[in-house]
């Protein structure tokens, strides 16, 4: 597998500009902002090579911004502070009904989902030295689940409930977190990002670790009492050293614009992703289910009327109530 930076992929690509990019532009905004997550993580990663894309191949200047993750990413969209930003639904979900964390009370109405990218698995890595080998052995540990805002830190909490498990938490990106760890400073980082995780990836080729999900009996109790989550199998191979695969669980994500985004700009942004998923995967290999047909793994988030246009044409039927 093979990650590129963001302007290698984006040299490297070949993609046609549809016709449309070519009409007028006059309601286009001048500039783009992504909202991510914690450098060493998956968003950060793909947000950046799709700033990229979006750049060379619209012609509009766009960045990805380092962010606390999902649930600081839906308020930065609602207040328009960000234009795009990558969300995981569970988190997603939350600020739609006013249930944030972040900010409580207040219904995330100005969100409009673009296109489908890939499923969120939760994994943990631990030195082998800390004797942890699944989640039960972070009881009473030092456990840092990722930026306070992002996926994991807002779940892993709630997984820990569910199975009785009581670490001491602690709160930093995936980079600093998986430092932490091999300074001996947390005996544990408990996260959630596409996997590979790049933090992951890099502390296995450096030390030895166990990277690990959940005990079947573990998926088994977190299915039963959260509904928003899915099992998940992590592929062996994914990470140096461990050949077999793991169990979790995982959520679904999704790149997601403000409401006043322009249709056409949300249709080019929206086909641009949608077809060229050879490309995408150039970005990142999570990208193999950044394809049209995941498009119905969202249930509840309108979809912008751009990528509405789009998926119409593509064939991909966009029920009424979502059709935003």
């Amino acid at each position: 597998m093979r990650i590129l930076t963001a302007a290698a992929a984006a040299a490297s690509l070949a993609l046609s500009v549809s016709g449309a990019v070519a009409q007028d532009r006059a309601d286009w905004p001048s500039s783009l902002t992504i909202g991510t997550a914690s450098q060493g993580g998956t968003y950060f990663i793909y947000g950046t090579g799709l700033a990229g894309l979006i750049t060379q191949k619209l012609g509009i200047n766009t960045s990805a911004e380092v962010t606390g993750g999902p649930t600081q990413n839906a308020t930065l969209v609602e207040t328009g502070d960000h234009q795009i930003a990558l969300l995981t639904m569970g988190p997603a979900y939350e600020a739609w009904v006013g249930k944030s964390e972040l900010a409580p009370g207040l219904e995330h109405k100005n969100m409009r989902a673009l296109f489908p990218m890939y499923q969120t698995p939760f994994e943990a890595v631990a030195l082998k030295s800390s004797g942890i080998t699944d989640v039960s052995g972070m009881d009473g540990k030092r456990v840092s689940v990722g930026p306070a805002g992002g996926t994991a830190a807002a779940y892993w909490p709630r997984f820990f409930e569910v199975l009785g498990v009581s670490p001491e938490i602690s709160f930093s990106g995936a980079n600093d977190a998986t430092g932490q760890v091999k300074d001996g400073l947390i005996d544990s980082f408990a996260f959630a990002a596409g996997v590979p995780i790049s933090a992951f990836a890099q502390i296995a080729a450096e030390n030895e670790v166990n990277i690990f999900g959940f005990t079947e009996e573990q998926r088994a109790q977190i299915l039963e009492a959260m509904p928003e989550v899915a099992a998940f199998d992590v592929p062996g191979g994914m990470y140096q050293g461990f050949p077999e695969g793991h169990g979790t669980v995982a959520m679904w994500n999704f790149a997601v614009a403000t409401a006043d985004m322009p249709e056409s700009l949300a249709y080019e942004i929206t086909k641009m992703v949608m077809e060229n998923n050879e490309s995408m995967m150039q970005i990142h290999a999570t990208a193999s289910e950044t394809i049209p047909a995941n498009a119905d793994k969202n249930g509840f988030l309108p979809f912008h009327p751009g990528a509405v246009k789009y998926f119409d044409e593509a064939g991909i039927a966009i029920p009424d109530e979502l059709r935003g």
